[in-house]
This record gives structure tokens, sequence and C-alpha cells, in this order.
């Protein structure tokens, strides 16, 4: 397995474009490297729930506090030190310009000075997850004295799989990360998600997420596992 230890920076920083994509993707992910002393912060860049509304203010305002409320205590589960809260339109990200959602990004990028940051894939099904990776790639860019080495995406059930349009840039995964001692922290983290999770066999259900893990964990030897595609590692 590769790893992502670093000598000098410990700072990693998952950009999400929806409440519970932070769990999802890397939850057993982050808990392990927490306990390996990681520092890691997650910037959550849209509201969430708005969407499956006519109109976004349709959205009861104490739903959306509820789903921080949810946010925050799946984040302790699993060991997040700050989340940030952009609160970009549900699933119309595209509706903003996307300049103005790289400022947002650059901005978190500069206060938390990631080594590494997981986000989305690029060939994502969700308008959202894919604008997320081009606000991060764009903002990243290794131009002079630059900060952040390792850009990798993570997968999320739901979106990942389900895009069917482009068989060239599907999800490639070239690093597992063993989650056999930490899969009990994502699943109890997503049952704080009480407006998202599902019942099997949608994607984000428990049962489903623990099926999810074993399956990359067959393809490495391990009992759980999570997988990830690495776009840039600069040792």
């Amino acid at each position: 397995m590769m790893s992502i230890d670093t000598e000098s920076n410990k700072n990693v920083l998952v950009i999400a474009a929806h409440p519970d994509d932070e769990i999802l993707g890397l939850g057993g992910t982050i808990r392990k490297l927490v306990n390996d002393n990681y520092n890691i912060s997650c910037v959550i860049l849209g509201e969430g729930l708005t969407s499956r509304k006519d109109s976004r203010i349709d959205t009861p305002k104490n739903q959306l506090m509820e789903l921080k409320d949810n946010t925050l205590k799946s984040a302790n589960i699993v060991g997040y030190s700050n989340v940030e809260f952009c609160e970009l339109p549900d699933n119309r990200f595209d509706s903003v310009d996307l300049l103005d959602v790289i400022k947002i990004v650059t901005k978190q990028v500069e206060k938390y000075k990631p080594d590494t940051i997981f986000t989305h894939h690029y060939s994502d099904l969700n308008i959202d997850h894919r604008i997320t990776f081009e606000a991060v790639t764009t903002c990243c860019r290794p131009v002079g004295n630059y900060v952040t080495k390792n850009i990798i995406c993570f997968e999320t059930p739901s979106s990942t799989e389900w895009n069917f349009k482009n068989s060239e840039s599907y999800f490639k995964p070239n690093l597992f990360i063993d989650i056999t001692q930490t899969i009990k922290y994502k699943l109890d983290a997503m049952s704080c998600y009480i407006t998202e999770i599902k019942e099997y066999p949608h994607p984000r259900s428990l049962e489903a997420l623990r099926i999810i893990a074993a399956r990359w964990g067959t393809v490495v030897g391990t009992e759980y596992a999570e997988a990830f595609e690495i776009v840039r590692s600069v040792r």
C-alpha cells in the first residue's frame, strides 16, 4: 500500500461538496490518519438539502441547522479538527461563477496550508462534485512555492459509480487505505446523518458502505479498505 506520510507537514484538508460526502468517501481513512497524529480539517462547500425543494427558500432553516449539527457530531466521531461551512447552493454550483468557487477554496487552502487535499472525483455524476474538483485543482496549481503536494480523489457512493457517460474517466483507484480497525467509526459517523442515510440496497445505507469497503478490501487483501485515485503526489 502507498502512504501519504510526509516528514514536514501532517496537515490534511478534505474539501467536500455536501454534508456526508466527507464521511461516505473517507470516514475510515480520516479516523486512521487522526490516530496517526494527522491534523485534519474539512471544508463543506454546499449547504445540502435545498435542492430537494422547488426553491431554496422552501427548505426550513431548522432543517439546515439540524444538518449542520449532524455534520459536527459525525466529525467528532472520526476526528476532524475543524469543519467549515461555505453554504453554496445545493446541486446548483453551476449557477455560481467558477471563479467565485475557486476563491472560496483558495481562502481555505491558504488558511489550513495542507500538504494533502482529499476531494471529489472529476467524473462523478453530481455536478457539484465535478465543480469542487475543478476548483481544487485550479487553486492548487503547482506554481511558485506551493504548499499542497498531494491531491487525492475519493469515491462518493451514489455518485462516482453512477456516471456511465465516459468509460475513460471512470474512477481508477491506485491508493488503498486499510480501514479494518476504523470502519466502525465511519459507520457510526454516517449514522448521525438522519436525513442522508438510506435503506439497503441504496449506496448510502450502512450495509452498502460496509459491502463497498469489503469489496475494496478484497482487492488489496484486507478485511475493509477505502479506495482513492491520486491526481498528484510530489515527494
